[in-house]
């Protein structure tokens, strides 16, 4: 069995749910998918981090991943220690959703392997419409990091890709919802 098998049926053991829910673009869908039941798994952790680095092994100049807390935060860990057992130095980092109440007030944690100009690629577990990734890229940008495209382990196919692309920036997906659920 691949790596990518097993952690389609992680996901599917995990983090596919078949009931109604308001989903974070204010959507409401018949089914879910709790990406953070895969990505604190340990084997599916794992497995997440290998098959994201794989992802983006062939993007050039790529330095960091991380995403907005608290999807992206095991992804970005798992991805930047994936790629170290490879022999590549791949930083990890967490956008806060409000900049820290006390202290330096930051956005970013891990700035201090982020000088400006570090390209870097967005990681999230689900893209539905693509919002949650596109404040991602807005915020790294304002920090001074170069963003380079967007990765997720499941992709929805509700118009994500599209409005991502529209952007400008390209999307990868690990899974996409018609590849894990029929």
């Amino acid at each position: 069995m691949t790596d990518r098998d097993r952690l389609k049926g992680i996901i599917l053991a995990l983090s596919y749910e078949k009931r109604k829910v308001i989903l974070a673009s204010g959507r409401e869908s018949d089914f879910y998918f709790d990406g953070k039941q895969t990505t604190l798994h340990a084997e599916g952790g794992f497995l997440v981090g290998k098959l994201f680095h794989e992802a983006i092994r062939d993007v050039e100049g790529v330095e960091a991943v991380g995403g907005i807390t608290l999807g992206a935060d095991p992804i970005a860990t798992a991805t930047s220690i994936a790629a170290y057992l490879e022999g590549r130095r791949l930083h990890a980092f967490i956008i806060r959703k409000e900049p820290k109440g006390h202290g330096t007030g930051q956005w970013l944690e891990g700035r201090k392997n982020l000088p400006p100009g570090t390209k870097v690629v967005i990681v999230e577990d689900v893209v539905t419409t693509g919002g949650s990734s596109m404040k991602a890229v807005r915020r790294a940008e304002e920090e001074g990091l170069v963003v380079l495209g967007i990765v997720t382990l499941v992709d929805r196919e509700e118009g994500g890709r599209e409005n991502i692309e529209k952007e400008g920036y390209w999307l990868r997906a690990i899974f996409t919802r018609s590849e894990l659920v029929s």
